[in-house]
């Protein structure tokens, strides 16, 4: 079934003068915005609880553009904390929208895992059941949180006036079509970890025992050079070069079921290539994600590398966040430093 792809062009690259420069931080900084998705999977037929508590104001956008708006509101109130009760998907776009009214000066954030995917709650580390009053207390008092720095990708689209969307997963070829079987997971009933695992095994065993015509082994055409020196990202002899099985990118340290798809080593944007789906290497799958790396893999095809950033022209969709975007050329950066209240 065709999934719906978004488009860049119904991104605000502005709120309004007066949002993006009001003072966050400042007299009112004890006050708490609450981006509420009424549409994500666990906030379903619930309300947020916080209490008693004046100085927590809460939206329920419907589109992108209330979110902008929604933020804007939020500066202008001066917010010291935003929180986001959604999945993956809401984070995306709220952190999107964000940029044109928060600048370099955000917020402290945090993350309430409603959704059908919560991969950034994963790394968080927060409670699965962490609620709004907990995260607020978490917020007030050290000793009842933490602080985690988190840096999302930066995607932009080449020639495009647009802003970059913020996620902090980036993914193409055998991995859209992991997105696809994990749309038919969630309708199936699995969720979060678990339709990572269900569609995980789906796919290996579709790239083991089909031709290279089967779309699990085909992957997609794809471009790629670091940034920001432009040097071709190297491919293996194996397979066509101008094609890879799989890219996945992250600035996530914990990813869903505690796999291993990155190594110790990698940081900044960490990145995962294969070039051609060889047997020898999905045989190896659940050695690799339990985190055994041998030096053999990267001969094979299958590359844990790190960069500054990227760029990647694609013939076909990828996904940020668990949501498909249209193929084109795009460069793939470090966002701004974001400072993430968990529990």
């Amino acid at each position: 079934m065709e999934r719906k792809i978004y488009q860049f062009d119904d991104l605000p690259a502005q709120v309004g003068d007066e949002a993006a420069s009001s003072p966050v931080g400042a007299a009112q900084s004890q006050r708490v915005g609450v981006i509420f998705s009424a549409r994500s999977h666990h906030n379903k037929g619930r309300e947020p609880d916080f209490g008693e508590r004046s100085n927590v104001s809460i939206v329920r956008p419907q589109t992108r553009r209330d979110i902008a708006h929604a933020l804007a509101g939020f500066a202008q109130e001066g917010i010291g904390f935003l929180v986001i009760s959604g999945g993956d998907g809401t984070v995306r776009d709220v952190l999107t929208m964000g940029q044109a009214v928060f600048g370099t000066n955000w917020p402290e954030l945090a993350v309430l895992p409603r959704g059908k995917t919560n991969a950034l709650n994963v790394d968080l580390g927060s409670p699965r059941d962490w609620s709004l009053a907990q995260a607020i207390a978490a917020f007030e008092n050290p000793e009842k949180g933490k602080r985690v720095l988190r840096q999302p990708l930066a995607v932009s689209q080449e020639g495009s006036e647009d802003p970059p969307m913020l996620g902090f997963i980036f993914g193409a070829g055998a991995f859209a079509q992991g997105v696809e079987a994990g749309q038919d997971a969630h309708r199936a009933g699995f969720f979060n970890s678990l339709a990572v695992g269900v569609t995980s095994a789906w796919g290996v065993a579709q790239a083991l025992f089909g031709s290279d015509s089967n779309v699990w082994r085909r992957g997609a055409k794809m471009e790629l050079e670091y940034l920001p020196s432009h040097e071709p990202i190297a491919h293996s002899r194996h397979g066509d070069p101008s094609r890879r099985t799989l890219i996945l990118a992250s600035t996530l340290e914990t990813m869903p079921l505690d796999i291993k798809l990155f190594g110790k080593g990698q940081k900044d944007i960490r990145l995962l290539l294969l070039d051609h789906p060889r047997r020898r290497v999905l045989f190896s799958v659940p050695a690799i994600l339990a985190g055994w790396h041998p030096r053999w893999l990267e001969r094979e095809g299958l590359h844990h590398l790190s960069a500054q950033g990227f760029a990647i022209t694609l013939d076909s969709p990828f996904i940020l966040d668990g949501e498909h975007f249209p193929a084109g050329s795009y460069r793939i950066e470090q966002g701004p430093e974001l400072t993430f209240v968990a529990g």
